[in-house]
């Protein structure tokens, strides 16, 4: 595969990351590690002289969750991580520097040196996390481009799936898309953002953000796990969450019943704690059920945003999906009931912004000369 080689779009994720770069067409193309898969699982193991990166670290945090460190997103912008790992103290940067370093490493593999990349941030990110986030470039040893806010990292590379690609970029910088308002929700790991983007031919504007950085997929798997633990209470007398290890394993399976309920109407979720073991059904309905204040809470931010950039529902050309978490049917179900629109999914939801921070990448690049 032919592709330019130099440039990249790093998506940083709460939970799950990911790089793009621009194939010979000008064309976004998302760019797999060394493992095969498209997103890297945001975990890092770090030992007395080594750090490990991905499902591997993430298997590890099961067994020994005080080796990895997590979630660290939530972090930026903080002094330290919030808690020691293998006994000692890191800066959310220095961590998130050791994700970048892995992806950046894995695509080498596959395109040779990179050296200039785009990472992008939530929208809500202040001065404070934004300037964190390129730190954390800088000692992944990245000439960072620009930071770009993910809606606006989404919205164009929806923009330019098409017919658009970097190519058609004019001499004057026109970027020669059709000019259109969009909202972008977006619904990941840890982060949730929901945003109204105004696309011109010259540029992009975002006329209103609302967000919550302590809302995300992650919420959803919690309440799974406070409903087990709750069910294994009653039927064993002992507390699954008192223990880290129990815990994290819950927190495993009730992230992988999530994902199973988004796919069948049901599934079953096993929890083992003090040598004890209990297995039960949750039906989709159920789960439904016990986060809808959680979906309420997205459903009021959508229209908050509308009200702060002056629209109604009819304005909206396109809903955009970001985040692996709308894979979840409530969050289409509700956004269509609300709006009256259908959802666009028609790019990859997980992968969306990391393309767009390629695509961004080369636009900067193109306009640099």
């Amino acid at each position: 595969m032919s592709t330019t080689g130099k440039l990249v779009g790093i998506d940083l994720g709460t939970t799950f990351s990911a790089i793009a770069t621009l194939d010979d067409r000008g064309q976004a193309i998302t760019l797999p590690n060394v493992e095969g898969e498209m997103l890297t699982p945001s975990a890092v193991l770090l030992g007395e002289d080594y750090a490990v990166v991905g499902q591997a670290a993430r298997d590890v945090g099961l067994e020994q969750p005080g080796s990895v460190a997590q979630a660290v997103k939530r972090h930026m912008g903080q002094p330290l991580y919030g808690q020691k790992i293998n006994g000692r103290d890191f800066r959310p940067e220095t961590l998130s520097a050791i994700i970048l370093r892995k992806l950046v490493q894995d695509a080498e593999a596959r395109i040779g040196p990179v050296s200039k990349a785009v990472i992008t941030v939530p929208a809500y990110f202040d001065d404070t996390r934004r300037k964190a986030t390129k730190d954390a470039g800088r000692i992944a040893g990245l000439d960072v481009l620009d930071i770009l806010d993910e809606p606006t990292a989404a919205a164009l590379a929806y923009s330019f799936q098409t017919k658009q690609h970097i190519g058609s970029i004019t001499a004057h910088g026109a970027l020669g898309i059709q000019e259109e308002t969009v909202l972008v929700y977006d619904l990941g790991g840890g982060t949730f953002d929901v945003t109204v983007v105004r696309l011109t031919p010259k540029r992009f504007e975002c006329l209103a953000i609302e967000g919550d950085v302590r809302l995300g997929g992650k919420d959803w798997d919690d309440r799974i796990v406070d409903w087990m633990a709750t069910k294994f209470q009653a039927q064993h007398g002992e507390d699954p969450r008192s223990d880290p290890v129990s815990l994290a394993t819950l927190v495993s399976n009730a992230e992988r019943a999530k994902r199973t309920l988004s796919k069948l109407p049901q599934t079953n979720i096993t929890c083992s704690h003090a040598g004890k073991v209990l297995t039960a059904t949750l039906t989709r309905g159920e789960f439904e059920t016990m986060t809808r204040d959680l979906l309420t809470r997205t459903r009021l931010t959508a229209q908050q945003v509308l009200r702060q950039a002056k629209l109604d529902w009819a304005r909206i050309n396109r809903l955009l999906m970001v985040g692996g978490s709308t894979h979840m049917p409530m969050t289409s179900q509700m956004l269509r009931e609300v709006s009256g629109k259908e959802p666009d999914h028609s790019l990859a939801v997980s992968e969306v912004v990391a393309r767009g921070a390629a695509l961004h990448a080369g636009i900067v690049a193109a306009r640099l000369g």
